[in-house]
């Protein structure tokens, strides 16, 4: 692929990657996914929420680590790590939101409305048993996110073969500006 190793506009976009609440920041899904990242050319962070489990303190870790004035970002989230991603998302001007089973419309979560002003693509497994499939149904619709239902439950390790092109081409789409 031609954007190998290629800064845009004179720098390397950065993915942020953000864990769930019983995961860590070098998971099996965001080492895999980093690794896609870093052969496509781009610079990769994951964020250790492992001192909280509060989603707002973790929506505020994101937030301090975010270089802002850096234009070329991308999140990714897992989990609550979605939901850390998107409301981020929505303060600062980021290239693309990817989310894995995010935790979207979860009681006791402050936010429960995600206006992003960029591209989102979703991965979600029909058999996820923590996040309800309706639930990332109505954020897709309402969002008008790419969304990619797969068989698998909340975890998604046994369709990281399906999740790969599908983060390639999202990565792809944000890193050429087709989106």
């Amino acid at each position: 692929m031609a954007i190998i190793g290629v800064p845009l506009g004179g720098t390397f976009v950065k993915v942020y990657f953000s864990h769930g609440k019983e995961s860590g920041p070098w998971g099996t899904k965001i080492r895999f996914l980093a690794d896609i990242a870093e052969e496509m050319g781009c610079q990769v962070e994951s964020i250790d929420y492992s001192a909280t489990q509060d989603p707002e303190e973790r929506v505020a870790l994101l937030k301090e680590t975010l270089p802002a004035d850096e234009p070329e970002i991308i999140l990714v989230g897992s989990s609550m790590g979605g939901y850390v991603s998107l409301v981020a998302a929505m303060e600062y001007d980021v290239k693309g939101v990817f989310l894995l089973a995010p935790a979207v419309y979860m009681p006791n979560y402050y936010q429960q409305d995600y206006p992003v002003n960029c591209a989102v693509s979703c991965v979600h497994g029909w058999q996820d048993e923590i996040i309800p499939v309706e639930n990332v149904l109505r954020f897709a619709k309402a969002q008008s996110a790419s969304l990619h239902l797969v068989p698998g439950d909340h975890r998604l390790n046994d369709s990281l073969d399906l999740i790969s092109p599908i983060f390639k081409q999202f990565l792809y789409s944000c890193l050429t500006d087709k989106i």
